[in-house]
């Protein structure tokens, strides 16, 4: 991230361009060349030698370009303009809640491929076993094949570019409990893709969750993709912290706000047994009413899904934070729903949402498309007592699952008082403690996720205790010092749902 690089840079808004020279054997016997960039924000422009090869709009999920028509014997110079200005139709809009860092944030890498490759494979448990989608980058015809280890070897018909199999299985369920791995290798031609895949069960009965036919209650915490000395970049040392402490914390389950993370979250929760919510930017107001701004919108979600579909801990896709309830909205994201499902039907759809203030109940014309309704709310801190709260859910009676997607309050390290004091460790000790035992109280309430692991920049912040910091962590930015409100979220989570919820 440029912002993180010098401090004259770090409020920079626009275009930055970065360059880089290589060498790389030219393709042979039609093989291709491709340039994968794990993420750029927020906007992309691929330069090979002078020529432009495309724009990727987005700002955290994976792009490629194909640099085979341009590369050269000897050196070649690689650039990327990349622009984080905030623009009105982007998703993100212009207004959001976190610091719009700017730059080339996850991995590039150089990936030679056939002619005829592989760009899907997935696969997910369903009632009668276990269906497989593979997708080549031409449409020919021929036979795949597919390596399950421990399990089988098999072929799969392809016509057209395609093709689908059920394989009649019985895997071991992947759960928190037991996170169980297969490694699957599809092969065509000289094509072969390799990955681990676990294979759960995600279900919504009535106001219940269900993991593998197990009911679900669900003790999260949000989490941001920000680090005090790195900005938007991470590592496998940084994420795998990550899970340590949610696990410190009695947690099973994490909210990736409110964009796509690095990939290596979702593998490393496969491997580390931890659910997962993710979601893309569509937060607060955007241009709702702009095809273009649902095309945006679509087209991360969809990146999304595809990078992602075959974590098993991922068993929420969200489509969407804090939107008022407007005809336009309705309209932009019952079409987000839509697009979700058919790109994946073994996940439900999140989206957190607002209160109706007139009617002071969860009531959403969203929730209809929805799975699980998230509730976002901040009594005890932006609103003063508790008692909102517990009117709030006395007087809703939803028809599906509802989680606390948003709660807590900012406390300055090391500032200690009473209770009734804002921006003490007191105070958000108490507001995390008093949120989880009034939500358990709800029956249609399957979980809570607390607001939030780590501070994390936001430049909307600016008391004297904030200073440019979101302070709600149970976690200091430094990812080590510990408030009371942690101890008090655990405490907690240890009382409540840490059973059956359903």
């Amino acid at each position: 991230c440029w912002t993180m690089q010098h401090p004259e840079w770090r409020h920079y808004e626009g275009a930055a361009w970065y360059s880089r020279s290589f060498h790389a054997d030219l393709p042979r016997n039609g093989d291709r060349v491709l340039l994968r960039v794990g993420a750029a924000n927020e906007r992309a422009r691929v330069f090979l030698n002078g020529a432009f090869l495309g724009l990727h709009v987005g700002g955290s999920t994976p792009f490629f370009a194909d640099l085979t028509a341009h590369l050269r014997p000897g050196a070649n110079n690689l650039m990327i303009e990349v622009d984080n200005t905030r623009r009105t139709d982007a998703v993100p809009m212009q207004h959001f809640d976190w610091f719009n860092h700017g730059g080339i944030h996850r991995d590039v890498e150089l990936v030679t491929v056939p002619a005829v490759c592989i760009n899907r494979l997935f696969l997910q448990l369903v009632e009668r076993g276990i269906a497989v989608d593979v997708g080549l980058s031409l449409q020919v015809d021929g036979i795949a094949t597919l390596d399950f280890a421990g399990l089988g070897q098999f072929e799969i018909n392809i016509v057209g570019g395609a093709g689908t199999v059920l394989l009649d299985l019985s895997p071991e369920l992947w759960s928190p409990d037991n996170p169980r791995l297969y490694d699957v290798a599809a092969q065509f031609g000289t094509d072969r893709v390799a990955d681990r895949i676990g294979f759960r069960r995600i279900e919504r009965q009535g106001t219940s969750l269900s993991l593998n036919g197990r009911p679900l209650a669900l003790r999260g915490l949000c989490v941001h993709e920000d680090d005090r000395d790195t900005g938007r970049v991470t590592c496998e040392s940084d994420i795998r912290r990550r899970f340590a402490h949610l696990r410190e914390l009695g947690a099973n389950v994490a909210r990736l706000s409110h964009y796509p993370h690095h990939e290596l979250v979702a593998k490393i929760a496969d491997e580390e047994g931890m659910l997962l919510w993710e979601e893309i930017p569509v937060y607060w107001a955007i241009s709702f009413d702009n095809p273009h701004t649902f095309d945006n919108a679509r087209n991360q979600l969809c990146e999304l899904i595809r990078r992602d579909a075959n974590r098993a801990s991922v068993i929420l896709w969200g489509v969407g934070n804090e939107n008022a309830d407007t005809e336009a909205r309705l309209a932009f994201m019952t079409g987000l729903t839509k697009v979700a499902r058919a790109e994946d039907a073994s996940r439900l759809i999140a989206a957190a949402c607002l209160i109706n203030r007139q009617t002071f109940r969860i009531e959403d014309r969203l929730a209809e498309h929805l799975d699980v309704i998230g509730l976002n709310e901040y009594f005890g801190w932006y609103e003063p007592g508790f008692e909102g709260l517990q009117r709030l859910l006395a007087n809703s009676n939803s028809d599906r699952p509802v989680v606390i997607s948003e709660t807590g309050a900012d406390a300055a390290p090391g500032l200690h008082g009473p209770e009734t004091q804002l921006f003490t460790e007191e105070r958000q000790a108490l507001v995390l403690t008093r949120q989880v035992q009034i939500a358990a109280t709800a029956p249609y309430v399957v979980g809570v996720f607390a607001w939030l692991l780590y501070d994390f920049r936001s430049e909307r912040r600016q008391t004297r205790y904030q200073r440019g910091w979101n302070r709600k962590g149970v976690i200091a930015e430094d990812k080590a010092t510990h408030k009371l409100g942690f101890h008090a979220l655990a405490d907690a989570f240890a009382q409540h749902f840490n059973g059956p919820k359903g």
